[in-house]
């Protein structure tokens, strides 16, 4: 595992920093910069006005031992000789050090090798260095898995932001572009897959000797290499030649058809769309495993998380819609990320925010998800909107000072808020000159660094306007504006209609410039029609819309129509109480999962009792026959029951109406999934809603026959994700007999799937021993453990019916979390702060959390916003707590 300071070095390394340290080398030289594990911006900045023109030769040797061996030959021009330069390689034993021709003593610390100002020139320099490192088991730098099913190792390398020196030596910052030219090694039955494609491959005694053609420019973590058995299925129907590539094991349970058919239309519109062809030549996907995040956009090589993207059934709609998003998500950023690159790490947020707004449109012009706008507004654009309302929420663009800081601000805002945000922009231009700013953007700076004012000036001058106040208020100010209708009637018609709009709060009091469209409504019948829809744009406080006027005195107003803003609806309470009677009166499935939003906001403001939301559920849900829409419905649902669950300290003394509601959220969830038959579609989503609920006795019982064949699902096959599934839900209640149905499972299933399955259900269990026992291996940073089975511990260990246990060892981990954030790394804290923090749902719990966030103030940003997060978060519970109360 990746740490800071403290850690223990490699004996060479460690004689090497003797040797460095003592008096007579160096001993008046000035540091050339920061002792630790991180590049500042300003030290990056400093490199690279000095370093131009740079080139690696890369020779790596992997054995499938837990070590690999590698030489880097650095080719670079400096301008100065004046001073030091230092080259970034992480945790590695060199074994030789050469500069410009010359073998020299290491000067190492761990983090980075300084080469001293007299070892240099002026002009062409090389670096030669020779090296053994451990391979990674994080998921970052060169990371190696062992097939628990059949011994095969499998490696594969992941470099955001910045572990590219975690494999070998490297200027690691994204402005010093370079090209890469890689030799490996590796045995026999190994494939190796790189940026580009191999020119030879050759014996060389044990091995086999992989040769790749030198790369384009890139940044050092757009490059990529992966090697292991993997199994390959190829593709050359298309303009591209495509590649997919998967464990031995898994093989299996990957769609290849899917994949190539969503590759193929995804490179043919981002062709089409950019004006530029892609530019890598080969188009390779990887699925890998114990991978940190979803997918990683290295050139031409993109890897994927398994996790995600094996089935071991048929893809149900939800799945090929989440493939083919995320295929089209990676493949934007082979030119938007990849072929012009951020100067710097603040700049991520236009990568990541580019490449969700482009798979999104991509998804739904290129494949047959023509909803993806809906799915998007569901999922990822109510995540952001729900960050942004926290205290804690950031501009979209925010200063990054180190690559520890990197990954600080990479979250709902910065993909979610940052697509919305070029969405409206893309409204507020029109979507040709928006196009044509985007299509010279990357002309200009194509294998190149640009900054947010080149993109942005990029568009400004394609549609002639001065985005200079836009870009201020919409990236460099935090928060989330609301918008309402206040309208009058008279004689049956609209007499007056403003858009009024209000800030967040007086901390952020930012007024926002948006299109939005408002529409309006009458009740005919059963069946809303729309009367009239005005596009506008509004500024400030108050913005008329005469064009309102006249319509019919409405049912419902909803002014942000077909989702073009980021901003929150609030309903006018006609609207509101309209929304809630006659929901199922709305035709447009876009227009009612807003409704529902609109709902969900009140339960979340702690305007709408939470039992009134169940009951619209309820009565709604089971009618809804869009499949996205329900989706989004059973997953408010989920976290309505997830609020009961933490509002009642234990199971077995809940109030008598979580009680009832329960069981009547497991019958509606049963009944739909018998009436679903013969729709494996709707089937499916209905079943997984039915696990996520049960939780009384006799639904546990049912889903018990079920796993053991003495209760059939008509229609519905019970496969071995779904059969996990089941034995989790069962030792998470502590189900009779539930320990034993997990260890006769782990027999039948030892793949590496079916280990974090066992092992998740394991950590559920509602017992003391269990907890404690597991929350020290978290806490053991010394454990053999993989990381991604920590990961999985820490997500399972307390869920949110088991808080009364949590809260025994909640003090205990409150106040390890200082030591912690020292120690760990950012990778750690991350899963640590998103999982482990304690929650009640009480004001005695609120109070400890902003107590922890306020008693150190060397927590790192990420872990005091994430104890802030928590505390707002368990706020909310207890408002929505007290809202149920006095309803």
């Amino acid at each position: 595992m990746k740490t800071c300071l403290p850690r223990l070095l490699p004996l060479a390394v460690a004689t090497a920093l003797a040797f460095a340290s003592t008096p007579a080398v160096h001993a008046a030289t000035t540091p050339a910069r920061a002792d630790n594990a991180y590049l500042s911006q300003v030290d990056a900045a400093a490199r690279s006005a000095r370093v131009s023109n740079v080139d690696y030769l890369l020779d790596f040797t992997l054995t499938g031992k837990d070590t690999f061996s590698g030489t880097t030959t650095l080719a670079f021009d400096l301008k100065d000789a004046d001073s030091p330069l230092t080259v970034d390689l992480d945790k590695a034993t060199i074994k030789s050090l050469t500069v410009n021709g010359k073998t020299v003593t290491p000067r190492y610390n761990g983090w980075f090798i300084t080469v001293p100002a007299q070892d240099l020139v002026k002009g062409r320099n090389t670096v030669v260095v020779a090296y053994e490192r451990p391979h990674s088991t994080n998921g970052e730098g060169l990371h190696r898995m062992v097939d628990p099913v059949d011994g095969r190792v499998y490696t594969y390398s992941h470099f955001e932001p910045a572990a590219a020196h975690q494999m070998f030596a490297v200027f690691d910052q994204p402005d010093l572009k370079a090209t890469y030219q890689v030799t490996v090694s590796v045995p026999a039955d190994w494939q190796v897959i790189s940026t580009t494609r191999e020119t030879n491959v050759a014996p060389a005694g044990d091995l086999r000797r992989w040769t790749f053609a030198k790369t384009r420019k890139l940044s050092p973590y757009n490059f990529s290499m992966h090697a292991g058995p993997y199994k390959m299925w190829e593709d050359t129907s298309g303009k591209y030649p495509m590649r997919l590539f998967a464990r031995q094991s898994v093989a299996a349970q990957v769609k290849p058809a899917e994949w190539f058919k969503y590759t193929k239309a995804g490179l043919a519109f981002f062709d089409d769309y950019f004006g530029i062809p892609y530019q890598f030549e080969k188009y390779d996907q990887v699925l890998v495993p114990d991978f940190l995040y979803g997918a990683m956009e290295n050139a031409a090589a993109i890897t994927f998380a398994e996790r995600g993207f094996m089935y071991k059934a048929d893809m149900t709609a939800e799945q090929r819609a989440r493939l083919a998003y995320v295929i089209m998500h990676e493949m934007a950023h082979q030119w938007f990320g990849d072929l012009v690159t951020m100067q710097w790490w603040n700049g991520l947020w236009l990568n990541e925010s580019f490449a969700s707004f482009m798979g999104t449109l991509a998804t739904a012009e290129a494949t047959e998800f023509k909803d993806a706008w809906r799915a998007f507004y569901s999922e990822g654009k109510q995540r952001a909107y729900a960050q942004d309302q926290r205290s804690t929420t950031h501009p979209i663009e925010v200063p990054v000072p180190s690559t520890q800081n990197a990954f600080d601000n990479i979250d709902n805002i910065t993909y979610s808020k940052g697509a919305s945000t070029l969405m409206q922009l893309r409204h507020l231009l029109g979507a040709d000159v928006f196009r044509k700013g985007v299509h010279n953007y990357l002309v200009k700076y194509q294998y190149r660094n640009a900054k947010l004012d080149d993109f942005i000036g990029s568009l400004g001058q394609a549609a002639g306007r001065d985005l200079t106040g836009w870009t201020k208020e919409w990236l460099y100010q935090p928060g989330v504006n609301t918008i309402a209708a206040n309208y009058a009637c008279k004689a049956g018609k609209i007499t007056g209609f403003t858009l009024n709009q209000t800030a967040q709060s007086k901390a952020l009091p930012t007024l926002r410039e948006q299109r939005v469209q408002v529409a309006a409504f009458r009740l005919d019948g059963k069946d809303y029609k729309l009367e009239r829809n005005v596009a506008v744009t509004y500024k400030g406080a108050k913005t008329p819309v005469p064009a309102m006027n006249g319509a019919a005195c409405p049912d419902l107003v909803y002014p942000n129509y077909e989702d073009w803003g980021f901003v929150k609806v609030q309903l006018d309470p006609r609207s509101f109480d309209s929304a809630r009677s006659h929901l199922a009166a709305v035709d447009d499935p876009l227009l009612r999962a807003m409704l529902w939003q609109s709902l969900w906001d009140g339960v979340r403001d702690g305007k709408l009792p939470l039992n009134d939301f169940l009951s619209t559920a309820l009565n709604n849900a089971p009618q809804e026959k869009d499949y996205t829409l329900l989706g989004d419905v059973l997953g408010k649902v989920g976290g309505a029951k997830r609020y009961l669950d933490l509002m009642d300290p234990q199971a077995a003394s809940r109030s008598s109406y979580a009680q009832a509601v329960t069981r009547q959220l497991e019958d509606m969830a049963w009944t739909s999934t018998l009436a679903n038959k013969g729709d494996d579609n709707f089937q499916r989503r209905w079943f997984g809603n039915y696990i996520d609920v049960a939780s009384s006795p006799d639904a546990l019982r049912r889903l018990a026959a079920i796993l053991d064949g003495k209760e059939q699902v008509d229609g519905l096959a019970i496969n071995q994700d779904l059969r996990w599934t089941i034995i989790g839900r069962l030792n998470r209640y502590d189900y009779p007999g539930a320990a034993a149905l997990v260890e006769a499972e782990q027999a039948r299933d030892k793949s590496d799937a079916g280990q974090a399955a066992a092992l998740s259900a394991i950590v559920s269990r509602p017992d003391p021993a269990v907890k404690t026992e597991w929350l020290g291996t978290v806490h053991d940073l010394q454990t053999k453990l993989p990381f991604s089975k920590v990961r999985t511990v820490m997500e399972h260990l307390y869920p949110a019916e088991q808080h009364g246990l949590g809260d025994q060892t909640a003090d205990a981990r409150l106040a390890r979390l200082p030591q912690l954030d020292k120690s760990a790394g950012p990778v750690y804290m991350r899963a640590y702060g998103q999982s482990l923090i304690p929650a009640g749902c009480t004001p005695a719990s609120v109070q400890r959390l902003q107590a922890a966030a306020g008693a150190d103030k060397a927590l790192s940003a990420g872990t005091r916003r994430a104890l802030l997060d928590a505390a707002e978060d368990d706020q909310r519970c207890v408002t929505i707590r007290q809202a149920m109360t006095a309803h």
